[in-house]
């Protein structure tokens, strides 16, 4: 994966717009909360191949995290923390690692499911 640029980012979202799309959104402190601290409150969600038509998605953001958003007819789906970005058959992929290179979010886009 590479950082985000954003203007190259919003490119690849925006050609996902309008059409019916895949997303998965995924996002945790899980075991690394726990592992380290007992006391830890653990976190999580975890979405797979919600098939959904976004009019248009916008990533913000500065310096070292993004905010995602997908502007669907009813509402919103947006994953904040996202540093990093590739694209890979035709699928989207963008996600946000702490410093130590762990998984804190990941949201991503595909014309076709994602496998299991």
């Amino acid at each position: 994966m590479e950082p985000i640029e954003i203007n190259q980012l919003q490119e690849h979202i925006d050609s996902f717009a309008n059409k019916e799309v895949y997303v998965h959104l995924e996002t945790t402190n899980g075991a690394y909360a726990s592992h380290f601290n007992q006391d830890a409150y653990n976190v999580g969600a975890f979405i797979r191949n919600a098939k959904v038509t976004y009019q248009r998605g916008k990533v913000v953001g500065a310096g070292a995290t993004y905010r995602v958003g997908l502007k669907l007819d009813i509402g919103w789906i947006y994953a904040e923390g996202v540093n990093q970005f590739e694209v890979e058959q035709n699928r989207l992929l963008m996600a946000g690692h702490d410093r130590e290179g762990r998984l804190m979010v990941a949201l991503q886009i595909s014309e076709s499911p994602f496998q299991y």
